[in-house]
């Protein structure tokens, strides 16, 4: 694991220099088991380090007596978290070569990746397998302040992301954290919206100067990918309601990836933009007519 970017909202990934990070946070918060401490930040360097007498997790012996040890409880959260991230790093290679093989399969066969990157080619972007990359993305470490004046003690959160939109270097894909093809096609789809927002109206990525830019292309990207979608709401994630789940889903994710950027200064601070932009954002369907997926 390794400790959150300071600078940039985009995952940490191993094999790409920190001026390629993407600056788009994305898809796939299913995160957080969570340590609370009024010193988390005193917190950090036992957290990043693995120690089998307090965690449970060995990892000199076989990984399916580990896998063995969660199933029955014997492993904490945190040793949880740093046998995810050994597992990931042996897979690395395979995990990488499935999500290319997914990748290439997506722009030959998906009706809406094939629709987006035609749309993207008329703004005189491209997108291929030169600048969509699978790489293994390391789990980030977040300490979330608290609320001092209500007595809140600061808190550590484990997060991570499916994937990330640079203007400059193009699309990551988390290849350790896509589940199948179709986890890939709706995060490829995300991130293909953000590029042509980005082409169409030169988004401001950081929020330097207003977050609505940000707030606006998260909206309209998990609105139009899929991934708010109510089968994958209700059976991937179990959240569903009778009443305003796809609303509910667009408005919570794009809250989250605004949250990521360095200007915005908490959660209340997020929901307040999303919620500025929600009426016109939520409406603008472009590039396409309808929400298909």
């Amino acid at each position: 694991m390794s400790p959150a970017p300071t600078t940039s909202a985009g995952p940490a990934s191993s094999g790409i220099p920190p001026s390629s990070l993407p600056t788009s946070t994305v898809t796939e918060n299913d995160t957080k088991p969570s340590s609370s401490s009024s010193t988390a930040n005193d917190l950090l360097p036992r957290y990043l380090n693995n120690d089998p007498a307090r965690t449970g997790y060995d990892p000199s012996i076989q990984w399916w007596m580990n896998y063995f040890k969660i199933l029955t409880g014997q492993i904490t959260p945190e040793g949880v978290e740093h046998y995810r991230e050994d597992r990931y790093k042996a897979n690395e290679a395979s995990d990488c070569a499935r999500c290319e093989a997914d990748r290439d399969w997506l722009f030959q066969n998906s009706p809406v990746v094939r629709f987006l990157r035609e749309k993207v080619a008329n703004l005189n972007g491209v997108l291929d397998e030169t600048n969509v990359v699978c790489r293994r993305c390391p789990s980030r470490i977040v300490v979330i302040p608290g609320n001092k004046e209500k007595g809140e003690e600061d808190r550590i959160e484990v997060a991570r992301q499916g994937g990330g939109f640079s203007p400059d270097h193009g699309i990551l894909l988390c290849a350790n954290e896509m589940r199948n093809r179709g986890h890939l096609e709706d995060t490829l789809a995300h991130e293909m919206v953000h590029a042509w927002d980005h082409l169409r109206w030169k988004v401001d990525w950081f929020g330097e100067k207003s977050l609505r830019h940000a707030a606006c292309t998260e909206i309209r990207a998990s609105m139009l990918s899929g991934e708010c979608r109510w089968t994958r709401e209700s059976i991937v994630r179990g959240n569903w309601t009778l009443t305003q789940q796809f609303q509910n889903c667009v408005r919570m994710r794009a809250i989250q990836s605004v949250m990521a950027r360095p200007t915005c200064k908490d959660d209340v601070h997020a929901t307040k933009v999303v919620n500025e932009v929600w009426d016109s954002c939520f409406s603008d369907k472009r590039p396409f007519e309808e929400v298909y997926r």
